[in-house]
């Protein structure tokens, strides 16, 4: 039986108390076999707001267009902050997308060529599960690649 070797990791991030433990857990295994590194956190879109909207008068929900700026570019700031910290990658490449969590990063595993997805998960059961569903979940359904989903508990 043969080994792979992974030579294209993709981490799945986001800004959470929670993804520190599955960062953590990619930097020892990068540390080890010094593959190329994408680093991919995704902003979902930003939702309408009522705030000084009155329905009665036939006014619509707006978008803020500056929420969605400050959204962007506080997640580009956490990636190139994080990819400083990732020393033993052959290379560190940062993807930050808007859109649904999931699709995003099936499309970035794709589009990269990813070998292996790293990823955590928070550990959602019973109705927060059936309302949210599982990112982890569905990607292990979908990806063309290797998942290794970090169990994190953050409650």
């Amino acid at each position: 039986m043969t080994t792979k070797k992974f030579n294209r990791i993709l981490l799945a991030i986001d800004e959470t108390p929670c993804s520190r433990r599955a960062i953590e857990y990619a930097k020892d295994i990068v540390q080890d076999i010094h593959p190329a590194l994408a680093l991919v956190t995704v902003v979902p879109p930003t939702s309408p707001t009522s705030y000084g909207v009155d329905p009665l008068l036939g006014q619509q929900p707006i978008i803020v267009p500056e929420v969605s700026e400050i959204q962007q570019q506080a997640s580009q700031d956490f990636l190139n902050k994080l990819a400083t910290e990732f020393t033993g990658s052959s290379e560190t490449f940062t993807f930050n997308r808007v859109g649904d969590i999931r699709d995003e990063i099936l499309q970035v595993a794709k589009e990269w060529t990813a070998d292996l997805i790293i990823m955590g998960n928070n550990g959602r059961t019973g109705f927060d599960h059936f309302l949210s569903g599982s990112v982890s979940e569905a990607l292990i359904r979908k990806a063309s690649c290797p998942v290794l989903v970090i169990p994190l508990n953050c409650d």
